[in-house]
Formats: structure tokens, sequence, C-alpha cells
């Protein structure tokens, strides 16, 4: 039986079954192990982490907890609250029609980044002018079809995990803004801020930034300085706004205090800061890292709804789910009919009916003729599903057609 608690109550002799937030938190190898001293206790409870699965039938029990069934009706209300909101301007292009061209995007949005980080690393001043033109164009893509390059800039190799992160980011940001309903101006803010969030990271040893592996407690307290690296490196720049320059000090804040660099809590984390926390983690945990597969985009996002309680703002995070779905593009999911289908697009209707491209029969255990599949009119989810279950591995060649292995 799995029982979620607050690491104050975990103690030697207990199973750890799985942290409550992303693997970049916490210093273990392994997330499931039974916890056999009070060096494993010290590093957990230093750590961001506030609160930990356990497996209570195979080691010590706590009185305290929530049991697994519990957390996923709490988290299935979460997401339907995020499914009522109002919805924000409809897709203008099908994926189809955008994908191609938000390819392109991904590609220019590369260079440009690589090219601006290399730059700092050679001491010149940032010149943030240089990059409106770029975000613009990112800015027209998510409003054609935000899922199109968001999905694509998440399909990242190791060597292009940095760089295209801060494409997705700056994507996503402009997304939740449209979103949240801001102007025009402070939309295109958000977007600047969420590609120049990780430009600190340019100082940070590439031993460390390209690390095949966990990071040491040492590796982690200098991977934590990039934050203020990288405000340090813009107020050096010119035509920096305050938008960015508190994107880029505070998106690894958490609304309960436990973040860095501040360690700040609620209403002194601005808006723009607690987008770009949401923006981050979710880019981050959906990319494929040397020691780490990322996880589906809809699993994803309940990880997030689980933490979200002293992780992210409600309110925002909400909106961030409205403005993806429940079921972004790209997740796998299986129908009430046994076929496996990729989702392809939202529906207007409602964030649990969207249309789906179905390629798979779980009753044959084989491949079937690709078929769109509307599920305001046939068919329903009946839940998430593991590719790696159905041996599926190129599953991006569903949604994204031709232009995977370009990007």
């Amino acid at each position: 039986m799995l029982k979620k608690i607050g690491v104050e109550h975990l103690k030697v002799g207990m199973h750890l079954h799985e942290f409550c937030g992303s693997w970049m938190e916490h210093p273990f190898w392994r997330t499931k192990f039974v916890i056999s001293s009070e060096k494993d206790l010290e590093l957990i409870r230093s750590s961001s982490i506030r609160e930990v699965w356990i497996d209570v039938s195979k080691g010590d029990d706590v009185e305290v907890g929530v049991a697994k069934e519990e957390s996923e009706v709490e988290i299935d209300r979460q997401l339907i609250r995020a499914a009522n909101l109002p919805a924000a301007l409809p897709e203008k292009q099908t994926l189809t029609e955008e994908v191609q061209r938000a390819a392109k995007i991904c590609a220019k949005s590369k260079e440009a980044v690589v090219s601006m980080f290399q730059e700092a690393r050679m001491g010149k001043a940032i010149e943030a002018e240089q990059a409106m033109p770029l975000v613009e164009e990112i800015n027209n893509s998510v409003a054609r079809n935000p899922g199109a390059l968001i999905s694509l800039a998440r399909l990242k190799t190791t060597d292009d995990y940095t760089y295209l992160h801060s494409v997705a980011v700056c994507a996503l940001m402009i997304a939740l803004a449209k979103q949240l309903g801001l102007d025009e101006k402070t939309t295109h803010e958000a977007g600047m801020a969420g590609l120049f969030h990780d430009m600190g990271k340019t100082m940070v040893p590439n031993a460390i930034l390209n690390k095949p592996g966990k990071l040491t407690d040492d590796e982690f307290e200098v991977m934590k300085t990039h934050p203020a690296e990288g405000h340090r490196l813009l107020l050096e720049g010119s035509h920096i706004s305050d938008i960015v320059l508190d994107v880029c000090l505070h998106h690894h804040e958490k609304v309960e205090g436990s973040g860095y660099p501040d360690g700040r809590q609620g209403d002194s984390i601005s808006l723009y800061a607690k987008m770009g926390a949401v923006c981050d983690v979710y880019d981050a945990i959906t990319s494929d890292r040397p020691y780490k597969a990322g996880w589906d985009p809809a699993e994803s996002l309940r990880k997030m709804a689980e933490w979200s309680k002293g992780h992210f703002d409600e309110k925002i995070f909400q909106a961030f789910v409205k403005g993806m779905g429940i079921y972004p593009i790209g997740s796998l999911v299986r129908l009430e009919s046994g076929r496996l289908g990729v989702v392809i697009e939202q529906s207007a209707k409602s964030l649990l009916t969207p249309k789906v491209k179905v390629f798979f029969s779980t009753k044959s255990q084989a491949y079937i003729k690709p078929e769109i599949v509307d599920l305001n009119h046939r068919d329903k989810i009946a839940g998430r599903e593991d590719a790696a279950k159905w041996g599926i591995r190129n599953l991006a060649q569903f949604w994204a057609g031709d232009v995977v292995s370009k990007t």
C-alpha cells in the first residue's frame, strides 16, 4: 500500500517509493529503497522535497499520511477544475498545418540561443533587442497553434537540451500568458523571460551541466548559482526588462518557501516568476536526459498536480493545464475500444475529449492502420499508457510525422 507523507515523518526502516518532486530536486540515483540511516534522512530533508510516497507493505508505517487512492481523487479534482476555466483563443491552424513551420522556427531558435550562450561565455554583453524578432516568431506560431512548437521543442537530444529548453520555456510562457489574458506587450516580455531564464547556465562548468548522471551535493550547489549568475549577466546587458530579470532570478522559487536562491514564498514571488516555475518544470520533466527518460506529457501534468500544493501557484497551474490540455499533444492514451492513440489536437468543448490518432490494438497487440478519432463523437479515453510497455519506440512520428527526424 502506498501512502504520501511529509518528509518530517520519515524514519529509518521506511521503504521510500517515490519523491514528490522532479528528479532534479533530490540527490538520490534511486527512488525506491529502504531508508537505512540518519544520513539518508538528512539528505532528503535538506533538499527542497517536502513530501514522499512510502510503501508500507515493504517497510515501516506511520499513522499520518494520504493513501494513493485519496491522492488520485484530489488530482482528478484539480484537473477538472482546470478544465472548467474559460478557454483562451482557439487554434487558428491544425497541428499538421503548423508543425512544418514550427520545426523551422525551432531550428532557427536553437541556433540563436547557441550564439547567445557562446557570446555570454566569451564575456560579451547580452543584447536582448536582438532576440525580439525571434520571440515574435515564436509568439506568432503559438497564436496559430500552441501545441505545435511546444511539442516539437520537447523532442530534444542530450546535446540540444540547454538550448531548446530555453526555446520551449519561451513558447510555454507565451501560451500561459495568453491563457491568463495578459496584454500583448506583457505576453512578449513573458516570452523574452522564458528565452533568457537560464542564461546563468553559461557560467556553470560543462562537466556539471552535461553530466550523464545525478549531481553530487557540491555539484548541485554550483548548479543552484545559475539564477543569480544569469541575473548578473542580464544586468550587464541592454534592453533587459524587469520581468526578464525577475524570472531569471526567481524561477526556482516555490510558493511554500523551499526554493532558491532567496527562499521566497507566496505573494513575495511575482506572477511572472510563478509562471516561469511551472513552465520550467514541465519542459524539464517531459524531456529526455542522459540519466532519466522524460515522462509522458499527461503523466507529467498529474505529477505536477500532485506537487502543486507547495511548489506552484494553484491558479497559475490550473491556467497552464487549461492551455495545454489534461492530455497534451503527444500524450499516449488507451481508449475504451482497446486501441492506443496519441493526442494530436485539443477540443474546444472539453479537455477530456481531444482528437486522437489511433495506431495500435491492445487486443491483437499489433499496429493497425492509423485513424484520427474525434472523441467528442465516439470512443472515450480509458487511461494513460506507457509507450515502453507496448514496445512503441518512436511515438512522436504519429503526431509530428516527417519533421521528427529533422528536429
